[in-house]
């Protein structure tokens, strides 16, 4: 969520699309109380490139593309084959990782997330999400006064597979804003958007480009929930605190899917896997970030904060069916492990070339551990 107060942009909204061609030149769709459409497609073309945390993904099945962006598994034309698909792991630039690069961004930086890392891994995602934490949502959204339908923060949206995933499962009308600091994505999100509820009522989406780390009650203002994936992970225990006391004060809940967790399981195990489950979390945390740290953080201070808050794993479970997922997986999870300690390099080659050749002849299995949060804070207004 942006600050209004020192950002520029805002987002048209727009009704939700299933592609470029049907969303072109649509510039209704907003609910009572939000703005008014600003351009096609409602893609915010000016505002401040900021920081954003989570990911998403495209399309809900695993053959599906994002309008516009091509096949799940064909990778952009510079794609080296075994190569790692930015956001699935390290850089390459020392000390720089796509997946925390989320300070002094400029306009002029790559996104953080390729589309088609998002892509690939969106069926894992929406497999993993906690669907035992929908119905106490469920419940605090019906009770919400009004009738005009319910407005929904999605931090850090991506290409919007939180949308795509959710949307169809919440009754009533919504009007999902959209917040990224990559336009290219905020894009892809709009266009991919559902349409309708899960009673058939009417979905629109907003797009906006900028900052979403400060944020403040008043910046949520009449906000019914926020969500986000991967988000906590990547933040500092400041940040999260900042944004448990936002929530709060907003009476607003949060649904914050696929933190990392820090453990993993492959199957067949290897002498080697305790080593690199620990480096690769140290290398989580690095300039103050919390990885696999952030959940246990985020519940404590969505409680002191008066929130109930609910804690369900998620895990990725990932094996041959999930073969191109699995392979990128595993060379940026190894490749963090390895620039955080680099004297391993000569093991995990060896240890990388054996895991892959075993996904290839369908003997490797991996479960990556992740925690679904729902915090229901005390509505506005102080009633329970």
């Amino acid at each position: 969520m942006t600050n209004p107060a020192t950002t520029t942009q805002q987002g048209g909204a727009i009704p939700a699309q299933p592609g470029p061609r049907e969303a072109t030149g649509v510039t209704d769709g907003a609910m009572p109380g939000t703005k008014p459409a600003a351009g096609v497609h409602g893609v915010v073309s000016g505002g401040q490139p900021g920081r954003i945390g989570g990911e998403s993904g495209a399309l809900p099945t695993e053959n599906a593309a994002i309008p516009g962006l091509g096949s799940s598994v064909a990778f952009g034309p510079g794609h080296v084959p075994g190569a790692v698909i930015p956001g699935a792991g390290p850089s390459g630039k020392p000390g720089s990782r796509p997946t925390v690069k989320l300070r002094e961004a400029g306009p002029d930086d790559p996104p953080r997330y390729a589309p088609e890392w998002l892509e690939l891994r969106e069926p894992a995602d929406a497999s993993a999400r906690a669907h035992d934490l929908l119905d106490p949502l469920r419940i605090r959204l019906a009770n919400l006064p009004g009738k005009s339908g319910v407005v929904i923060h999605d931090l850090g949206c991506g290409t919007g597979s939180m949308g795509r995933w959710l949307a169809p499962r919440l009754d009533g009308a919504q009007h999902w804003i959209l917040h990224d600091r990559d336009p290219y994505l905020l894009h892809f999100a709009a266009v991919s958007s559902p349409r309708s509820a899960a009673d058939g009522s009417r979905v629109s989406v907003e797009t906006r480009r900028g900052d979403v780390a400060r944020l403040t009650p008043d910046a949520l203002q009449g906000a019914s929930l926020v969500t986000a994936s991967a988000l906590l992970d990547v933040l500092t225990r400041e940040e999260i605190d900042t944004f448990a006391a936002a929530c709060a004060g907003a009476g607003c809940p949060a649904l914050l899917t696929l933190s990392v967790a820090g453990r993993v399981e492959l199957t067949p195990s290897h002498p080697l896997d305790a080593e690199l489950v620990q480096a690769f979390n140290d290398h989580q945390r690095r300039d103050g970030l919390l990885g696999p740290d952030a959940v246990t953080a985020a519940a404590e201070a969505f409680s002191e904060h008066g929130a109930t808050v609910r804690l369900h794993p998620s895990p990725w479970r990932l094996g041959p069916e999930q073969a191109a997922l699995t392979e990128q997986w595993l060379r940026g999870w190894v490749g963090a492990a390895v620039e955080e300690r680099p004297e391993l390099r000569a093991e995990a080659d060896v240890y990388l070339t054996n895991r892959v050749a075993a996904l290839a002849a369908g003997e490797l299995r991996v479960t990556v551990h992740h925690v679904d949060l729902l915090a229901l804070s005390r509505p506005a207004g102080g009633a329970s």
